[in-house]
């Protein structure tokens, strides 16, 4: 039996890589490793006390004013330990795993956040203000965010016996690149009444061939982007295909849909009104 030195009333969350991480005090010295954390960490009421950021960390407009150190792949480690952080969030996949241990190893205490579904945001917002003892306003947050959600859920859930709109996502224009049911825009598609024509597919992104595209046929296409009109010409070439016939081809700003954090029910919100209006269309 391991014997833990951990004080009764230290701060302990679970974070998304299924660790305990553990804080003497509430941290007031947070550093941000991933745009998505920035936003979820203002929104958990945290804000004041972040100290660093990542690259591209641009929302809210103050996440603008703080110190970058860098991003993930290319961080100024002395820089982020000359700060002295008390908390360090980081976006948990890839080469995050290699700078969370070279961090442990530097005595930082880390959080790994990588929410695969709406809930794990909403727990992000808690689990965030846990550690930094603003718990009224996370906790707020993440009720607002669930409600938002099941609101939208309710407004957008298919009809008894009413089919999915077939949905195609493309990820990466060249190579053509799309996800599987396991990615979280693909969870977003399935909450709008909408089926990802690429949902079995082993990967959760790959490349596709337009072979296999135009024999899947979908009724909507959308990527991530503000030029709708820019997503139309790109598929003028392709009249056959349903999405492009119907005209039901849209972009979502790519903030809001790849960052997994409070603007995914933005990103979410507008797929959803995209796929009713191609329902429509039928």
């Amino acid at each position: 039996m391991v014997a833990s030195f951990c004080n009764a009333a230290d701060i302990r969350v679970i974070d998304d890589g299924q660790r305990s991480v553990v804080l003497p005090q509430p941290a007031k010295r947070i550093i941000s490793l991933a745009p998505h954390v920035t936003e979820m960490v203002f929104a958990a009421g945290a804000g004041d006390y972040l100290v660093g950021v990542s690259e591209y960390s641009d929302f809210p407009e103050q996440a603008k004013k703080i110190t970058s150190v860098g991003n993930i792949f290319a961080l100024d480690l002395e820089r982020l330990l000359s700060l002295k952080p008390d908390l360090v969030i980081i976006w948990g996949t890839g080469n995050a795993k290699h700078l969370a241990k070279k961090l442990r190893e530097n005595k930082i205490t880390v959080f790994e956040s990588e929410p695969h579904n709406f809930e794990d945001i909403a727990t992000s917002f808690e689990r965030i203000a846990t550690l930094s003892g603003t718990t009224q306003t996370g906790n707020a947050a993440a009720q607002q965010f669930r409600q938002r959600l099941e609101k939208l859920r309710t407004t957008y859930q298919l009809a008894s016996g009413e089919k999915p709109v077939s949905v195609f996502h493309q990820m990466v224009k060249s190579p053509l690149m799309t996800i599987n049911k396991e990615h979280f825009i693909s969870k977003m598609i399935q909450l709008c009444g909408g089926e990802n024509v690429f949902k079995d597919l082993k990967e959760i992104s790959s490349t596709i061939t337009m072979e296999a595209l135009l024999a899947s046929n979908p009724e909507l296409i959308f990527s991530s982007g503000k030029d709708q009109t820019k997503i139309l010409k790109d598929w003028e070439n392709y009249p056959t295909l349903q999405a492009v016939k119907k005209q039901n081809l849209y972009a979502i700003p790519g903030d809001w849909l790849h960052r997994a954090g409070p603007r995914i029910l933005d990103a979410t919100e507008m797929l959803c009104k995209d796929i009713q209006q191609a329902r429509k269309t039928r």
